[in-house]
């Protein structure tokens, strides 16, 4: 074991695309966690220091998604020894970032990056899966763009379940994100329990236009698809501050669609070139900033290669 320490990145991420409620995630470019791991005593991954999350992580390893992750890759391989492990936040919680998700995975790469790489990236998808579902669910939506990169559809937990997509090309975001927190779970529990079967074919069918148009690389169809959600959206409508007032800005400004990223409050502005997505993100900011809300945002592409890895 010749490397003393291994650092790995792992870029936000954003389900649903607007439609595909819990099968279709992106990664995100430019932002995400790193975790970095070194080798450390006793047994397992412990967290030794935390930064970025203004103290509310744990860093108790049952509970912490970053070394429940790593040590389910320990357990994977059979690796009795200690690793200490350092998680830098790049992402805010609860923001609709894939904030945990890019945890775990960051943990399990990072530890199997340390221990020589013995896994495929494909083989760690369920420990990643382990660290994710601690806080959101055992399900694949963000875990596997952070993981694989580009656009994803996932239709279970198992490898066979998740089919990279093509990345449409042009296709640039403005992400905005007003400073109040939407959990996971909260989000979770305002949504209909049943659906009439008006709306599910009328959402089934946006779901297959949005996969059309990312294989033609059509934006603005693409656009149209992911404001197409008639069962999410109008039952998250209320945690998001203003939801429809900031599309109609975002549109006026350039964008060919918005949509909430992931569980929210993070808004999503579709835009062709990145000219129009930074004139899009200063509105938005503006907009919030008149309303007395403090956001953050960012300009970015899809990722087209999920967690990174270096070594020392």
């Amino acid at each position: 074991m010749t490397n003393t320490r291994a650092e790995a990145f792992a870029p936000a991420t954003m389900a649903n695309i607007g439609v595909g409620f819990d099968i279709l995630g992106l990664a995100i470019s430019g932002v995400g966690d790193t975790v970095i791991a070194e080798w450390g005593d006793g047994e397992g991954a412990q967290l030794t220091r935390i930064e970025g999350d203004g103290g509310k992580l744990p860093f108790d390893a049952a509970q912490n998604v970053t070394t429940i992750a790593a040590n389910a890759v320990l357990r994977q391989v059979g690796y009795r020894g200690g690793v200490r492990l350092s998680l830098l936040k790049g992402l805010p919680l609860a923001s609709g970032l894939g904030s945990s998700a890019a945890s775990a995975v960051a943990g399990a790469v990072a530890v199997n990056a340390l221990l020589g790489e013995p896994l495929t990236r494909e083989a760690l998808l369920p420990a990643c899966l382990e660290g994710e579902a601690a806080v959101s669910g055992y399900h694949a939506d963000n875990v596997a763009p952070s993981l694989f990169g580009g656009i994803t559809l996932t239709t279970g937990v198992a490898l066979e379940d998740i089919q990279r997509l093509p990345v449409p090309l042009g296709v640039h975001f403005a992400f905005v994100t007003p400073n109040v927190e939407v959990r996971t779970a909260e989000a979770r529990a305002v949504l209909p329990a049943q659906i009439p079967l008006k709306q599910m074919i009328h959402q089934t069918g946006m779901v297959a236009r949005l996969v059309d148009a990312i294989y033609r690389n059509d934006l603005q169809a693409l656009a149209l698809a992911m404001e197409g959600d008639v069962v999410v959206e109008p039952a998250r409508a209320h945690l998001m501050p203003y939801l429809y007032e900031a599309r109609a800005l975002a549109k006026a400004n350039g964008a060919l669609a918005l949509v909430i990223s992931g569980a929210g409050p993070t808004l999503c502005a579709v835009c062709e070139g990145a000219q129009v997505a930074q004139t899009v993100l200063d509105a938005l900011q503006a907009f919030y900033g008149q309303k007395g809300l403090q956001s953050s945002g960012r300009v970015a592409q899809i990722a087209e290669r999920g967690a990174t890895v270096k070594l020392f």
